[in-house]
C-alpha cells in the first residue's frame, strides 16, 4: 500500500489579473521506502506540489484534490490542528534555501530541539543529546559546540547539513527534500545527494527528491515525475524514463545534461527554446506546443495521460512520433 496517493490536486491563487493555475491536476503516488522525484523547469509547479501535500500554502491558494492520503489519513479534510501533529512528526521537509529557512535569531540548538519538544515528551537535555547526535549523523563535526552557534555562523553546506538534522529529529516517515542542492557548489551536492541516500536507507524512510537536474536524479530516485507548466506529462520508473523518454519535453531535459564519454569537449548543449506558457487563466491543449519540434494540430486538443509501457505514462499524443524519431 502507497504511503502517499495524490489524485487530481489543484491548485489556485487569485491574483488581479486573474487565477493562476499553479497546479493542475497532479496525481501520483509513494510506495514505502520509495523514492519520488519531480522534475522540472523552476516555476513548473513542483515545490507548489510539495507545499500543497505539507498544506503550507500562501494564504490566496485554494487546494483540491481527489484524493491526497497519508498513510490513511485524509489530508484533504484534515484540520489545521491534526496536520501540526503530522508536520515535523511523520511528515518532515528540507527547504531549498536554509538561510531563509532557518531563523537568525535562534541558535541551531534551540530550532533543531523545538520539533522534537513539541512532538514528544522529552526534556531539553534528552532533545539536545538527540540533536547532538543526528548532527554528527549528518557529518557536522564538533556538534556539540554547534548547538549555540547562530545559522549565520555556518557555511551553505553546513547550514543544509542542519536543515537535513532537523527535518530528522522525529524521526519522519515521509521527507519532501526540495532542491535540497540548489545553493550549493558541485562538491557539496555530491556530499549531501550521498548523506541523503545513505540515511534514506539507513533510517528507512520514504523520500520525495524535487529537483530541476535530472543528472541529480538518475542517482538516486526509483520512480520520476516530470511536470510542466503545473501538469505531470511523464512519469515512471526512473530506468525506463532516462532509456525511452516519451515526452519531448523529458527529451528535451536529457538532451540538455552532457554524457561522460559521448559528449565530447566543446560541443554545445542542447536547449529548450522558448519560455514556460502564462498560467493565469484558462488552458487548453498541451502546454508544451509551442515549444516543441512535433507540434501537431491535434496538440490543441484535450490530452490524455495514458500508458507508455509498463509503470510509464505520458501525457502526449505525439508520443509515438516521438519514439520513431528516436
Amino acid at each position: 500500500m502507497a504511503l502517499l496517493e495524490v489524485e487530481n490536486l489543484t491548485v489556485d491563487i487569485g491574483l488581479s489579473a486573474g487565477v493562476l493555475h499553479a497546479v493542475s491536476g497532479v496525481s501520483f503516488s509513494v510506495e514505502r521506502g520509495e523514492t519520488l522525484a519531480i522534475v522540472g523547469e523552476s516555476g513548473s509547479g513542483k515545490s507548489m506540489t510539495s507545499l500543497a501535500v505539507m498544506n503550507l500554502l500562501p494564504k490566496r491558494a485554494e487546494r483540491h484534490a481527489d484524493r491526497l492520503v497519508f498513510d490513511g489519513v485524509d489530508l484533504a479534510v484534515a484540520p489545521e490542528a491534526r496536520m501540526r501533529a503530522l508536520r515535523g512528526n511523520r511528515m518532515a521537509m528540507i527547504f531549498q534555501e536554509p538561510m531563509t529557512s532557518l531563523n537568525p535569531s535562534y541558535t541551531i540548538g534551540n530550532q533543531l530541539t523545538e520539533a522534537l519538544r513539541c512532538h514528544r515528551s522529552v526534556g531539553i537535555a534528552a532533545a539536545r543529546e538527540r540533536a547532538v547526535q543526528l548532527l554528527e549523523k549528518v557529518g557536522i563535526p564538533a556538534a556539540l559546540r554547534r548547538l549555540n552557534q547562530y545559522p549565520h555562523q555556518l557555511s551553505g553546506g553546513l547550514r543544509q547539513r542542519v536543515m537535513i538534522a532537523m527535518a530528522l529529529m522525529c524521526g519522519p516517515d515521509l521527507i519532501i527534500a526540495d532542491e535540497p542542492t540548489t545553493a550549493l557548489d558541485v562538491t557539496i551536492q555530491a556530499q549531501i545527494l550521498h548523506l541523503l541516500a545513505d540515511l534514506k536507507t539507513e533510517f528507512g524512510m520514504t523520500m520525495i527528491l524535487i529537483s530541476h537536474d535530472l543528472g541529480v536524479v538518475a542517482r538516486v530516485a526509483d520512480r520520476v515525475a516530470v511536470m510542466y507548466a503545473g501538469q505531470v506529462v511523464e512519469s515512471g520508473a526512473a530506468r525506463s524514463l532516462f532509456r525511452t523518454p516519451r515526452h519531448p519535453y523529458t527529451r528535451g531535459l536529457l538532451n540538455c545534461i552532457p554524457v561522460p564519454g559521448r559528449t565530447a569537449p566543446g560541443t554545445p548543449l542542447g536547449a529548450i527554446p522558448g519560455q514556460l506558457p502564462n498560467l493565469i487563466g484558462p488552458r487548453h491543449g498541451c502546454a508544451f506546443r509551442e515549444r516543441c519540434a512535433f507540434a501537431a494540430p491535434e496538440c490543441a486538443g484535450e490530452i490524455p495521460f495514458v500508458a507508455a509501457g509498463p509503470d510509464h505514462h505520458v501525457r502526449c499524443v505525439r508520443a509515438g512520433a516521438l519514439e520513431a524519431a528516436a
